[in-house]
């Protein structure tokens, strides 16, 4: 008999807005290679009758809402599990976001495996209603799922806390390794190869931007610091803010969705900076990894986990200003930090590794 696992919580596949969307894409095919019938849920907008389909060998369930933001999602995680409990399959579910909803499939004896992701409740963006929201789902979520996955060891210890030990498992992100990849699309930006480092994150203070672009604006670097994401300086203090510390070096290209150029840029940059304060795994982080950056990383037992002996750490724009120039003064250092991050990621986080380990968390409950 065919193994069957129902994957909900995410938009859907194929993967188009962020980690988990890419997680569960990855997941789902890892396992569809290994025989299983994987069936995603996927969330649309608009109205209408659920859509049932097939991807790339998976069965996908796509349910239309048209409520906006935090409603229609909710409406959305409610209409997946109200669907999938129809079927009595095992659930892999991404977020607590709606933990409350998983007393549905408690009660009923299905098996929920649960990807907690990290402590999502704690960043302040979201302000104190939805924190609180957040704060009592993750405590509903690691009351009712039968196994709760972390994605780095500091969030499995947190973990703990909110579950028995028995019911925490550990397992991170992945990424995909990154080919030799062609120099052309870095020229066509203006951009010489090896000639800039990257910085990809959203715009906030928890992710150390105004630190990262003071320091390395602190002198000139006859270098570039290309930083991806979207800035509207007209409405949002802070990205003026950290527009206006920036030098002329400091290139703020956008948001780039094309997934090959991401790759492209991280791969022909000379380092990655990296601001993440809160939070476990970060994907982003494993992919400059997989292409082989030397990592500046704010210092912290997330980051430090992650990226180990590929990196370096800073605690402030004096620090960031600090190991930019040492960086750029020292070729070959850069050239042994990025190897040691490639390797990290090879024996750490490809999808075949990650997939694996998905697989036999979900295999226990197969016999259930």
């Amino acid at each position: 008999m065919t193994n069957t696992v129902r994957i909900l919580g995410t938009h859907g596949v194929p993967a188009n807005y962020g980690g988990f969307e890419t997680a569960a894409e990855n997941i789902a095919l890892y396992l569809s290679d290994q025989g299983w019938r994987v069936i995603v849920y996927c969330q649309a907008h608009g109205s209408g009758p659920i859509i049932e389909d097939v991807w790339n060998g998976i069965d996908r369930v796509t349910i239309p809402v048209n409520s906006p933001g935090w409603r229609g999602t909710s409406k959305f995680d409610w209409l997946s599990i109200a669907h999938a409990c129809r079927f009595r399959d095992i659930c892999l579910t991404f977020g607590y976001n709606t933990g409350l909803y998983n007393l549905r499939q408690r009660l009923l004896g299905i098996p929920n495996v649960i990807n907690m992701d990290g402590i999502e409740w704690s960043r302040k963006r979201w302000g104190l209603a939805k924190q609180a929201i957040l704060y009592v789902n993750e405590r509903f979520a690691a009351l009712y799922g039968n196994e709760l996955i972390a994605d780095h060891p500091e969030i499995e210890k947190y973990l703990w806390t909110r579950a028995p030990k028995r019911k925490v498992t550990m397992v991170a992100y992945g990424a995909d390794p990154v080919p030799d990849l062609p120099s052309a699309p870095v020229r066509a930006l203006g951009l010489e190869p090896g000639g800039y480092m990257t910085l990809i994150a959203r715009s906030i203070p928890e992710n150390s931007i105004l630190d990262l672009v003071s320091g390395f604006s602190a002198h000139r670097r006859n270098h570039k610091l290309v930083v991806l994401g979207k800035y509207q300086p007209e409405t949002d203090p802070y990205h003026r803010t950290v527009m206006n510390a920036a030098s002329e070096e400091v290139i703020f290209a956008g948001p780039i969705y094309e997934r090959q150029l991401v790759q492209t840029l991280r791969y022909h940059s000379s380092a990655y900076l990296h601001g993440h304060t809160v939070g476990g795994t970060n994907p982003s982080l494993i992919e400059a990894m997989a292409a082989g950056n030397a990592v500046i990383a704010h210092d912290n037992q997330y980051n430090r986990w992650v990226v180990g002996d590929g990196g370096v750490y800073f605690h402030g724009a004096e620090s960031v200003e600090r190991l930019v120039g040492a960086l750029l003064a020292d070729p070959d250092r850069r050239v042994a930090l990025g190897l040691a991050s490639r390797q990290r990621f090879r024996a750490c986080f490809t999808w075949e590794h990650i997939g694996k380990k998905y697989e036999d968390i979900l295999s226990k409950y197969v016999t259930r």
